[in-house]
């Protein structure tokens, strides 16, 4: 009897063994990044697994903004030239909509319930408000001039716009759709990231080579953020995408053509280190999991992969032609 329950002991030991190694053995869960080829018209596709793009997917003239609908159905890619937001399934990985925009859409932010899309449109100053469920268009934003960087607080109730040439923040009640605030920040404005407990709004200056911190109920500019790189004109470093952890303890900026993303304390708003990446580096995006960030490069045609973690970058990958916007998969 003690023979047969150490016989079936064992088996079970042996098939909960397999059974782990089986586990370990498996790939980790693979992300879809996707990322908008200002120059080429087109979106490259890239799995997160093997690092590699998959797919090309031709969109229309200079596309540049991108991101996951809140469902994670679709892709939503600004293209400026054709004055519209085209939308790619997801599953079939081809463009089946679009959306109605002002001319020259750049950047875009959706609300927490993936019902209303609010568009930067460069080239008319203004933002345009689309009801994502109607495919339709609610009306204008009247902003500043060259509206680009988009980012709505964590509760729903702010909009925040940047202008590049009016040189501000714009605060935007989403009830009422009413400029509520203007915050002057330094030369040319391009992004805008809340942290995630809603305390503070980085807005990025490319030619200003700052990044302002904001307090958004005050709307009143508390701390910039500045960089020095050795070897490097002050003119070069020029920030633009900005990611800022889950846990709002760290921030990495993109530098433009810096070639070099800056990593940022977000307590003391102190650069901590400095990451070679590709030439002019545009946007960022995390993985899901937070393991990776990406950057789009626009001058070398490639994304480079961080390892958030070790804070080093460990791939390069070829993509189109002035690579500028990434989304990945929610």
């Amino acid at each position: 009897m003690q023979a047969e329950v150490r016989t079936q002991m064992l088996r079970m030991w042996r098939v909960g063994l397999l059974s782990g190694l089986a586990l370990a053995a498996a790939p980790a869960h693979a992300f879809i990044a996707y990322v908008s080829n200002e120059k080429s018209n087109t979106v490259s596709v890239i799995d997160t697994d093997t690092w590699t793009v998959t797919k090309t997917i031709k969109v229309g003239q200079r596309p540049r903004g991108i991101d996951f609908t809140r469902d994670g159905k679709f892709v939503m890619v600004a293209v400026g030239d054709d004055d519209t937001i085209q939308v790619i399934d997801a599953k079939t990985q081809s463009v089946v909509d679009s959306l109605p925009s002002g001319p020259d859409p750049e950047l875009f932010a959706q609300d927490a319930a993936g019902k209303i899309l609010y568009v930067a449109n460069e080239n008319d100053n203004t933002v345009t408000v689309i009801d994502l469920e109607k495919r339709a268009r609610l009306g204008d934003i009247q902003v500043g001039v060259e509206p680009e960087g988009m980012t709505i607080s964590p509760d729903g109730k702010t909009l925040i716009n940047t202008s590049e040439t009016t040189n501000m923040a714009h605060f935007i009640d989403t009830t009422s759709r009413q400029i509520v605030a203007n915050v002057l920040v330094d030369a040319r404005p391009r992004f805008a990231e809340f942290k995630h407990d809603s305390s503070e709004v980085w807005v990025s200056s490319e030619i200003g080579g700052t990044v302002s911190v904001i307090d958004p109920k005050k709307h009143e500019v508390i701390g910039k953020v500045t960089f020095e790189i050795p070897g490097l004109r002050k003119e070069a470093i020029q920030p633009v995408g900005i990611g800022m952890t889950r846990d709002d303890k760290t921030a990495f900026i993109a530098l433009g053509p810096a070639n070099r993303i800056a990593v940022v304390d977000v307590a003391t708003r102190k650069v901590t280190k400095y990451l070679l990446v590709g030439q002019r580096v545009w946007h960022v995006a995390f993985t899901p999991d937070e393991k990776y960030l990406l950057t789009t490069n626009g001058v070398s045609n490639d994304v480079s992969v961080i390892d958030v973690a070790a804070q080093k970058v460990i791939k390069t990958i070829q993509v189109g032609e002035l690579p500028w916007g990434i989304a990945i998969a929610p």
